[in-house]
């Protein structure tokens, strides 16, 4: 029998009055493992309110102390972290080693908001005009929200929220409907560790319950992660409602491979990179360019026994390297790519759309696919798939690969395997991308630097997480001031000179 999830408010479960209710799937097996009543536009506000309520209490706690509760939560991760795991493989379909992982990276984000009265100190010049001093300090913005999407129902919510409480707002997350019991346990976890009632709130739904959080003035800033089309809509809309947004879409990762590069590295690298999560990352590479035909015949003679061979099975499979696909739908699309691809006389090498895994027949697997002979001009090229399928495009020189990264309208992540400190420098300088790796196929930063692509992958003016997290969720104040003396010189009519 299927589980009925809730929404959480105040600090504890509330069920959702909205009119629709969804199902959420194992993607293994295809069945309805658990339901949820979606929020209503009511349910939401409830949770704005709540976070509202609890703003001046938490806004006042010191940073240190807002820094030890987020220390208990990171002990309470750490304890749960097989269980947050599970939850990650059972709705998402990613392996369970791949789901630790994802847990793992989100929780070196708390692990860098845990340094918050340290990241908080702002600038004091003594004496800027005489017995003048001059001081900024940077304050919590109110209620924040956080947006996120399927593929990693733990890690990106982590990369929001830790900074946000951190910095001492208080936050509504609306996880994707699809995944949400990882997003419920870490609200319940966060209230063990000693956040308060209303400080932190889930809500689960659809656009009704995104465009409230998008359109009501008590919410001050907005965090998303999705595609470039949603993206773009929270951005306008957010913006158009007065509110700071980072809205993080789409990518289309280009790994170049060199001449000099070392084939074998490259060709692991490949594997994880594209087809690590069924493919369903934003930073997966999905093409492969190599730069003159030796080098993509021998790519191409390495990647096809890898493709082949690739260990596809359930979340919970021990030797499994790849997962089912998270939703029937998503499956039938990124199946429909492959198609495409093959109308538009790209060379299939292999194809993983015929792939079938004894006693889970319902569940919603593909198989790894490889295309060579890739053109730009190519659907598949052009759009993100978001599947384990690699693209193999293959150009003369290293110019014509700069120009392919560079000319590409998403600019989220690129990588360029090489021997080469020349080149390597070159590309790191001249891509047009917001996070480039150097013999590292997916450069996902640390946490104590920032996340986050240039054109069309990112809509808003800030990274997510590290320095830039705490710009995000704080405004900056500047203080001049003078402490009278008992000399008084009368009202002064010109501009203030610090003398």
């Amino acid at each position: 029998m299927a589980t009925a999830l809730h929404q959480w408010i105040d600090g504890k479960k509330a069920e959702g009055t909205g009119q629709k209710v969804g199902d959420i799937y194992n993607p293994a097996t295809g069945e309805v493992q658990a339901t949820v009543r979606y929020a209503s536009a009511k349910d939401t506000r409830r949770a704005i309110e709540a976070a509202l309520k609890a703003l001046p209490g938490w806004s006042a706690t010191t940073p240190i102390m807002r820094a030890r509760v987020l220390f208990k939560f990171k002990a309470l991760v750490e304890q749960h972290m097989d269980e947050l795991a599970t939850l990650v493989g059972r709705e998402h379909g990613k392996v369970l080693s791949d789901a630790r992982g994802s847990v793992t990276r989100g929780l070196e984000v708390v692990e860098f908001a845990c340094g918050i009265p340290q990241l908080l100190k702002g600038e004091f010049t003594e004496n800027v005009g005489t017995n003048v001093d001059s001081y900024s300090m940077r304050q919590p913005l109110g209620v924040v929200a956080g947006i996120t999407p399927f593929n990693f129902p733990a890690m990106v919510p982590m990369w929001m929220f830790p900074m946000a409480l951190a910095c001492g707002n208080t936050f509504v997350l609306k996880p994707s409907e699809k995944v949400p019991s990882a997003s419920l346990r870490i609200a319940e976890l966060l209230k063990e560790a000693g956040v308060p009632d209303g400080v932190f709130n889930v809500v689960i739904g659809d656009k009704e319950a995104v465009d409230v959080l998008l359109t009501d003035l008590d919410v001050q800033a907005v965090s998303f992660v999705g595609s470039t089309p949603i993206a773009e809509y929270v951005y306008r809309t957010g913006t158009a409602h007065c509110k700071r947004v980072q809205a993080l879409g789409g990518a289309k990762n280009h790994m170049i491979v060199m001449p000099d590069a070392d084939l074998e590295q490259a060709a692991d690298a490949l594997m994880g990179a594209g087809y690590g999560s069924a493919g369903e990352r934003c930073m997966a590479v999905s093409v492969a360019v190599a730069v003159g035909d030796k080098v993509g015949d021998a790519l191409r003679d390495r990647l096809c026994p890898r493709v082949e061979g690739l260990k596809i099975g359930p979340y919970n499979d021990p030797d499994a390297e790849m997962g089912p696909l998270v939703t029937k739908e998503h499956l039938a699309k990124v199946a429909g790519y492959i198609d495409k691809g093959v109308a538009e006389r790209a060379k299939l090498v292999v194809d993983g759309r015929g792939f079938k895994l004894q006693g889970y027949e319902k569940g919603y697997f593909l198989g790894g696919s490889l295309f060579d002979g890739v053109t730009p001009a190519m659907t598949i090229y052009k759009e993100e798939i978001f599947g384990p399928v690699l693209s193999m495009v293959r150009v003369a020189d290293y110019e014509a690969a700069l120009g392919l990264v560079n000319g590409h309208e998403f600019g989220n992540g690129t990588a360029i395997f090489t021997r080469d400190g020349d080149a390597a420098r070159d590309f790191q300088t001249r891509a047009r991308i917001g996070m480039v790796g150097v013999n590292v196929p997916i450069p996902v930063p640390v946490a104590y630097h920032s996340f986050g692509g240039w054109k069309r992958s990112l809509f808003g003016d800030h990274h997510m997480h590290g320095p830039e997290g705490v710009r995000f969720y704080t405004r900056l104040k500047t203080v001049t001031s003078r402490w009278p003396s008992g000399i008084r010189k009368g009202a002064e009519y010109v501009m203030p000179l610090m003398k």
